[in-house]
């Protein structure tokens, strides 16, 4: 190799990149689909994992390549891939380029909601070299151009030591650049912004292009990991993120105004913080539910009994960090309303109506069949959130359909994760997103002192909509109870169903649509083996899910709990 050369010159480089681009051969009877063919079921087909040895052709070894990557996902997203791989060669079968275009053309909604931002960079580098016109073709060079040097570029600051995130620490080093460019001016250069500005204008300049452009450069400027975030970090433009690993910052939509709370914090290091629940149920199981909840550090419980139980309520406000409060008209009265017809409306009524009255820094909305189940103390977690931060969302994980507080996490959102999903639940598992038979959404942690907005079950809401500065928890997660056994399950399933609890699909068949076309056409044994395949806590289902690392048992106690904050309960209360 030439001393002055870094590849031996562009002969050597051209060479070595021929090498790779040799085309997919087909054997006998395989094919890429014709240009016309019909997209509508490939939307809703999902994409069976691979079985077998892998063929002896490239373009057979490519698909079952892909099978298994995007086993589960709708079969337009295994087609995208191949289209992709053959693309890249050197030659391919006329149709290939022309029903790639075709894909975005008409089913750009799908493949953007699907693919990975990697399956996405490849897609938009495909477009220049095989853009429909000068505009997808220029658009698609220049953002290749992008992501590749950015690949390179931060793949080699990874050596650096620092995270992705973090900026560069000390004063730079007065050296020339390559080419002997002059370096960047961080204070005054508009290079940044001048380079993405022309990139989102030429993205725009084509409507076949500019859906998966504009969505590209979108995910990179939302990125907290790019040179981009870093440079305006150091800029001084924006507050440098913490460095915690007990939560991730969400981006803040654009043009979303966040909201700041006016409440003062006495003591940063040690903020104060409860819970605010609506309870109907048995004493055993609300005393469990405050007990756990004290020992987990919870500094006040505000309790709202629904309907009114003296007796319970006696035996509860025993504990002075617990506030009983009983929904009967009169409280109702005292807040201004008439009983609301459904728990869900009375629980967000009882939760703002707690929100603006007490005094603690912040208020988490819990329902009774929820438990926080932190891997630190949870006040900890409070105290290190940025004073921006309004909301800390709790993610939920569902326990096992029996006794024991045992749960299982849910399975990455990736065509990975479903194939998972199809090997943990081979009969109903892609009904499930990620495993849950419940919602995906958690529960909202919320900071006080926040004017204009009410407590909802799910967020905090301002002037018709969710306050927007908020963080992800990642110190622990959300235990939520759907069913206490199969007797539990087939008996509340109706009213389950009734209140929603179970979500139904937008696309596809959702948990809701599953459990109801069950009990309506196939009866109580399709129900069972429901309940024997998804939820049951038995040895084999805890097996399965630990070999996967998504068993989840954080060794509660209800028993001891409660006999630790309350002590032996009034006789004839269920245990």
């Amino acid at each position: 190799m030439m001393r002055d050369s870094t590849y031996g010159g562009f002969d050597s480089l051209l060479a070595r990149m021929e090498a790779r681009q040799d085309p997919l051969s087909f054997d006998p009877g395989e094919a890429l689909p014709p240009l016309d063919l019909d997209l509508a079921p490939l939307r809703s087909r999902r994409v069976a994992a691979p079985d077998g040895p892998a063929p002896r052709s490239g373009h057979g070894r490519k698909a079952h390549e892909l099978a298994g990557e995007f086993a589960g996902a709708p079969e337009l997203c295994h087609l995208h891939g191949l289209l992709i791989a053959h693309l890249r060669r050197r030659a391919q079968p006329p149709q290939a380029a022309p029903l790639f275009l075709r894909l975005w053309r008409e089913e750009a909604d799908v493949l953007l909601a699907r693919l990975s931002p990697r399956w996405l960079v490849s897609a938009v580098t495909t477009f220049a070299d095989h853009g429909a016109t000068e505009a997808q073709r220029r658009s698609g060079l220049a953002l290749s151009v992008l992501f590749g040097t950015m690949k390179l570029y931060e793949s080699e600051r990874l050596h650096s030591g620092l995270v992705p995130e973090a900026p560069f620490p000390g004063p730079r080093k007065r050296r020339r650049l390559p080419l002997d460019m002059a370096p960047y001016a961080l204070k005054s250069g508009g290079l940044d912004v001048n380079l993405l500005g022309r990139l989102w204008q030429e993205a725009g300049a084509d409507p076949g292009i500019a859906p998966l452009a504009r969505h590209l450069l979108a995910l990179l400027d939302g990125d907290p990991r790019t040179v981009f975030r870093r440079l305006a970090l150091m800029r001084g433009e924006l507050t440098p993120p913490p460095e915690n690993d007990a939560f991730r910052l969400l981006p803040l939509p654009e043009g979303a105004e966040p909201a700041l709370s006016t409440r003062p914090v006495a003591d940063p290091a040690r903020p104060g913080w409860g819970i605010v629940a609506t309870l109907d149920g048995e004493l055993h199981d609300i005393a469990h539910f405050a007990a756990h909840h004290l020992l987990t550090g919870a500094d006040r419980l505000f309790l709202y009994l629904d309907p009114p139980d003296h007796g319970m309520a006696a035996v509860l406000a025993r504990h002075p960090k617990i506030e009983v409060i009983q929904c009967d008209d009169a409280h109702w009265q005292r807040l201004g309303t008439a009983r609301p017809d459904s728990a869900e409306r009375r629980q967000a009524r009882n939760a703002s109506a707690c929100y603006h009255g007490c005094d603690l820094d912040w208020l988490v909305h819990l329902d009774g069949d929820d438990r926080l189940l932190p891997d630190r103390p949870f006040g900890a977690v409070l105290a290190a959130l940025p004073r921006q931060v309004a909301v800390l969302d709790l993610p939920p994980v569902e326990q096992l359909s029996g006794p024991a507080p045992v749960y299982r996490l849910p399975t990455p959102d990736t065509p990975a994760g479903e194939a998972l999903l199809a090997a943990l639940y081979p009969t109903f598992g892609l009904h499930l997103p990620q495993g849950r038979l419940g919602p995906a959404q958690g529960r909202p942690a919320v900071r006080t002192g926040i004017r204009d907005c009410r407590l909802g079950l799910h967020y905090l809401i301002r002037r018709g909509a969710p306050v927007p500065n908020r963080a992800l928890w990642q110190a622990g997660w959300l235990g939520r109870t759907l069913s206490r056994g199969a007797q539990d399950f087939h008996a509340g399933l109706e009213a389950r169903l009734a209140r929603g609890l179970y979500p139904r699909g937008k696309d596809r068949f959702g948990p809701g649509d599953l459990l109801e076309y069950l009990a309506g056409t196939e009866g109580e044994a399709a129900l069972r083996l429901f309940h024997e395949e998804v939820l049951a806590d038995t040895p084999d289902m805890r097996a399965r899910l630990a070999a996967q690392g998504l068993l989840l048992d954080p060794g509660i106690d209800p028993e001891a709990q409660v006999r630790a904050v309350f002590g032996p309960l009034p006789e004839g209360s269920p245990a």
